[in-house]
């Protein structure tokens, strides 16, 4: 399990590595997905992924923020995902 500030800094951290600035970071119980991404830059995670691998936790973090600069799941984002994935980029 991870600190729910543990988690926001690593998600502060992508969001350095990948070039992107989340208006706000929040955890919040979601009834139907774990993350989520608005319009205006807000990034929410369910609290269920505290206690997830850090695989599966970085895999939601990346697939939101890189939702700020490409809103939809079009070939480029795909790209992208899975570039940062395989590299696994880190601090």
């Amino acid at each position: 399990m991870i600190a729910p500030e543990d988690f926001k800094n690593d998600v502060k951290e992508w969001a350095r590595v990948i070039g992107v600035e989340p208006k706000q970071i929040h955890l919040r119980k979601m009834k139907r997905k774990l993350a989520s991404c608005s319009s205006k830059g807000r990034l929410t995670f369910d609290p269920s992924l505290l206690i997830e691998s850090k695989e599966v936790r970085s895999k939601a973090i990346l697939h939101e923020l890189l939702h700020l600069r490409y809103p939809n799941h079009g070939k480029m984002f795909h790209i992208l995902l899975d570039t940062y994935l395989k590299r696994g980029i880190r601090k």
